[in-house]
């Protein structure tokens, strides 16, 4: 009788079998390895697979996993426009860096209020224009004059105190925008920093590069949409500066019509500035991709128009019966021209006979 070792399956423990092998650990009452081979038939095979946990050693019952809570039902505030929506231009979205993205993020409510207190100067020399109107017959209440001087110099004062921070935070936000403009095409701003500064901040010459620095831009993204805007804002910055040169010149006049005609220039010319103010918002915005109010501008596209929902059915002529059709009408027509070419026949051997 041969004797056999059969190791345990669990304890690693080895056990002599002689004669029949066992098949449980009498240790820990484990599986016991077979002597026969892996490979032997299932009729030689005096073993079993069973199947434990992982865990099945150290005793500890496996924890249930954690049932997370259902998530919301997916919903859409608007139609979906997967593949047919741009992404936005990095330089809306793009990191802070320095004191020029700290200053850009001031453009929009510093041009808002400048807009805001330009109108309201414009209101401020308007009621003034009509006081002297009205001053031309009868006295005005000192108080109404009080009242309107205030309203003049408070208005005035503001709206140059946030023009020229408009402009300061213009700047940064041109800085920003070129910087990431050309970073996105594989490029270096060819503009230096103090050439920015001091294009955008001499007076008169500010007339002129910013909106070369602004056309950069666009052609360096090559948005036709937005070399237009910039055309646009240009030509009216250039006149909202003529304008507001005119009117300090027409300070300086020594009649009293003349003067008073200078009022209304000058309210004029408030307004001229709100609109310049308000169409630079629309063109920082366009160049954000974004429109006046704010809101994310969606590329147009073009997409392949499917068929309509109810076709059209042409209804249906068998082609025996149209073709049965047609012979008939034909032979019906050449038997009509030979009864009138018969008739036509008759008609003349009957003249010739008589």
């Amino acid at each position: 009788m041969s004797t056999v070792l059969q190791p345990c399956a669990r304890c690693g423990a080895r056990w002599a079998v002689h004669g029949t092998p066992m098949h449980w650990c009498p240790r820990c009452h484990g599986v016991l390895l077979s002597p026969a081979p892996i490979d032997a038939p299932a009729e030689r095979r005096n073993y079993r697979w069973v199947a434990r946990r992982p865990d099945h050693r150290n005793g500890r019952p496996v924890a249930a996993p954690r049932r997370r809570p259902p998530a919301p039902t997916p919903r859409y505030t608007q139609i979906p426009r997967w593949g047919l929506r741009d992404e936005t231009p990095a330089s809306a979205t793009a990191a802070s860096r320095g004191r020029a993205a700290a200053l850009a993020s001031w453009v929009t409510p510093l041009l808002l209020g400048t807009a805001g207190m330009f109108a309201l100067a414009a209101v401020a020399e308007l009621v003034r224009y009509v006081i002297l109107l009205v001053n031309r017959t009868r006295l005005i209440d000192p108080l109404v004059l009080r009242f309107s001087d205030w309203l003049l110099t408070g208005s005035s004062a503001l709206a140059l105190a946030l023009a020229l921070g408009s402009g300061i935070a213009l700047l940064g936000w041109l800085i920003e925008t070129r910087s990431a403009v050309f970073a996105r095409v594989g490029r270096r701003d060819s503009r230096p920093v103090p050439l920015l500064v001091l294009g955008c901040l001499i007076p008169v010459v500010n007339l002129v590069w910013p909106g070369v620095f602004l056309t950069e831009i666009a052609v360096a993204r090559a948005d036709p949409r937005a070399l237009r805007a910039i055309r646009i804002w240009w030509c009216a910055w250039v006149f909202g500066g003529l304008m507001a040169a005119a009117a300090l010149i027409w300070r300086t006049a020594d009649s009293l019509q003349v003067k008073a005609d200078g009022v209304l220039f000058t309210a004029w010319t408030d307004a001229v500035a709100a609109a310049v103010t308000v169409l630079t918002l629309w063109m920082l915005r366009l160049l954000d991709g974004r429109d006046l109010f704010g809101r994310v501008r969606l590329a147009r596209r073009w997409v392949v128009a499917v068929d309509p929902a109810v076709p059209v059915i042409e209804p249906v002529h068998p082609g025996g019966a149209a073709r049965t059709t047609e012979a008939r009408n034909a032979a019906d027509a050449e038997i009509a021209d030979d009864l009138d070419t018969d008739n036509g026949a008759v008609q003349h051997e009957e003249v010739m006979a008589k």
